[in-house]
Protein backbone atom coordinates (compact mmCIF):
# COMPACT_ATOMS: atom_id res chain seq x y z
CA UNK A 1 0.00 0.00 0.00
CA UNK A 2 0.75 3.48 -0.81
CA UNK A 3 -0.04 6.92 0.79
CA UNK A 4 -0.77 10.30 -0.62
CA UNK A 5 -1.86 14.01 0.76
CA UNK A 6 -4.55 14.86 -1.06
CA UNK A 7 -8.04 17.52 -0.80
CA UNK A 8 -9.56 14.04 0.78
CA UNK A 9 -6.82 14.34 3.35
CA UNK A 10 -3.99 11.01 3.61
CA UNK A 11 -5.26 8.90 0.94
CA UNK A 12 -4.12 5.20 1.30
CA UNK A 13 -4.19 3.15 -2.37
CA UNK A 14 -3.09 0.09 -3.57
CA UNK A 15 -1.17 0.21 -6.55
CA UNK A 16 -2.53 -2.59 -8.40
CA UNK A 17 -6.04 -0.88 -8.46
CA UNK A 18 -5.03 2.00 -10.17
CA UNK A 19 -7.00 3.16 -12.73
CA UNK A 20 -4.62 4.21 -16.04
CA UNK A 21 -4.65 6.63 -18.52
CA UNK A 22 -1.97 6.02 -21.04
CA UNK A 23 -2.62 9.26 -23.01
CA UNK A 24 -3.30 11.23 -20.06
CA UNK A 25 -6.66 13.29 -19.81
CA UNK A 26 -7.39 16.60 -22.50
CA UNK A 27 -5.51 19.25 -21.28
CA UNK A 28 -3.64 16.82 -18.77
CA UNK A 29 -1.25 14.67 -20.76
CA UNK A 30 0.92 14.16 -17.95
CA UNK A 31 -1.37 12.77 -15.94
CA UNK A 32 -1.51 8.67 -15.57
CA UNK A 33 -2.75 7.17 -12.54
CA UNK A 34 -5.70 7.60 -10.48
CA UNK A 35 -7.43 6.38 -7.57
CA UNK A 36 -11.23 5.79 -7.55
CA UNK A 37 -12.46 7.78 -4.00
CA UNK A 38 -14.92 5.84 -2.21
CA UNK A 39 -18.44 7.32 -2.27
CA UNK A 40 -19.64 8.96 1.13
CA UNK A 41 -22.72 9.75 -0.31
CA UNK A 42 -25.48 7.98 -2.18
CA UNK A 43 -25.64 9.12 -6.10
CA UNK A 44 -24.51 9.29 -9.15
CA UNK A 45 -21.13 11.48 -8.98
CA UNK A 46 -17.89 10.35 -7.93
CA UNK A 47 -14.24 11.33 -7.69
CA UNK A 48 -10.74 10.37 -9.29
CA UNK A 49 -7.62 11.26 -7.51
CA UNK A 50 -4.77 12.10 -9.51
CA UNK A 51 -1.86 9.77 -8.01
CA UNK A 52 0.54 11.89 -10.47
CA UNK A 53 -0.29 15.58 -8.56
CA UNK A 54 -2.45 14.96 -5.70
CA UNK A 55 -3.70 18.88 -5.49
CA UNK A 56 -5.87 17.20 -9.18
CA UNK A 57 -8.97 15.68 -8.51
CA UNK A 58 -12.13 15.01 -11.45
CA UNK A 59 -15.72 14.54 -10.66
CA UNK A 60 -17.25 11.96 -12.38
CA UNK A 61 -19.88 10.29 -13.53
CA UNK A 62 -22.00 7.81 -15.69
CA UNK A 63 -23.64 10.42 -18.66
CA UNK A 64 -26.85 7.75 -19.28
CA UNK A 65 -28.00 8.98 -15.76
CA UNK A 66 -28.59 12.40 -17.19
CA UNK A 67 -29.02 11.67 -21.27
CA UNK A 68 -30.88 8.51 -21.97
CA UNK A 69 -30.12 8.55 -25.52
CA UNK A 70 -26.12 9.16 -24.92
CA UNK A 71 -24.67 6.26 -26.62
CA UNK A 72 -20.77 5.97 -26.93
CA UNK A 73 -18.73 2.95 -27.98
CA UNK A 74 -14.91 2.27 -28.20
CA UNK A 75 -13.83 1.96 -31.71
CA UNK A 76 -11.03 -1.01 -32.81
CA UNK A 77 -8.33 1.18 -32.11
CA UNK A 78 -9.72 2.24 -28.44
CA UNK A 79 -10.10 -0.99 -27.75
CA UNK A 80 -6.54 -1.75 -28.54
CA UNK A 81 -5.61 1.08 -26.14
CA UNK A 82 -7.78 -0.10 -23.71
CA UNK A 83 -6.39 -3.85 -23.76
CA UNK A 84 -9.96 -5.41 -24.49
CA UNK A 85 -11.09 -7.94 -26.13
CA UNK A 86 -14.24 -8.19 -28.73
CA UNK A 87 -17.06 -8.79 -26.40
CA UNK A 88 -14.67 -7.41 -22.72
CA UNK A 89 -17.21 -4.50 -20.68
CA UNK A 90 -16.51 -0.39 -21.71
CA UNK A 91 -18.05 1.73 -19.77
CA UNK A 92 -18.61 5.16 -20.59
CA UNK A 93 -18.16 8.64 -17.91
CA UNK A 94 -17.90 11.61 -18.66
CA UNK A 95 -16.45 14.98 -16.32
CA UNK A 96 -18.74 16.91 -14.27
CA UNK A 97 -17.69 20.99 -13.68
CA UNK A 98 -19.28 22.29 -10.25
CA UNK A 99 -18.33 26.03 -10.90
CA UNK A 100 -18.95 28.90 -8.00
CA UNK A 101 -22.73 29.39 -9.38
CA UNK A 102 -23.58 25.95 -9.05
CA UNK A 103 -24.81 26.05 -12.77
CA UNK A 104 -23.00 22.13 -12.74
CA UNK A 105 -22.15 21.13 -16.38
CA UNK A 106 -21.00 18.00 -17.77
CA UNK A 107 -18.28 17.14 -20.92
CA UNK A 108 -20.34 15.46 -23.12
CA UNK A 109 -17.84 15.93 -26.04
CA UNK A 110 -15.14 14.26 -24.95
CA UNK A 111 -16.24 11.50 -22.88
CA UNK A 112 -14.01 9.03 -21.20
CA UNK A 113 -14.15 5.25 -21.93
CA UNK A 114 -13.24 2.59 -19.11
CA UNK A 115 -12.81 -0.83 -19.27
CA UNK A 116 -12.87 -1.66 -15.86
CA UNK A 117 -10.96 -5.33 -17.43
CA UNK A 118 -7.63 -3.59 -17.61
CA UNK A 119 -8.65 -0.79 -15.41
CA UNK A 120 -7.97 1.47 -18.30
CA UNK A 121 -9.21 4.32 -19.04
CA UNK A 122 -8.90 7.17 -22.34
CA UNK A 123 -10.45 9.82 -22.82
CA UNK A 124 -11.60 10.32 -26.18
CA UNK A 125 -13.21 13.80 -28.40
CA UNK A 126 -16.30 13.18 -30.38
CA UNK A 127 -16.35 15.47 -33.40
CA UNK A 128 -19.66 14.95 -34.44
CA UNK A 129 -20.64 18.18 -32.75
CA UNK A 130 -23.18 16.86 -32.04
CA UNK A 131 -22.53 17.51 -27.48
CA UNK A 132 -20.49 20.58 -26.21
CA UNK A 133 -18.08 20.25 -23.41
CA UNK A 134 -20.80 22.27 -21.11
CA UNK A 135 -23.70 20.39 -20.82
CA UNK A 136 -26.22 21.67 -18.47
CA UNK A 137 -26.85 19.08 -16.24
CA UNK A 138 -30.60 18.40 -16.02
CA UNK A 139 -32.34 19.26 -12.40
CA UNK A 140 -29.09 21.94 -11.55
Amino acid sequence: MKKINTRFGEVEYDPANLLHFPAGLIGFPVLHDFIVMPNKKDGPLFWIQSVDDPAIAFVLTDPSNFFLDYLVAPDNSEKTMLHMDKDDECFVLSVVTVPQDQKITINLAAPILFSPKSNRAIQVILEDGKYTSKTALPGT
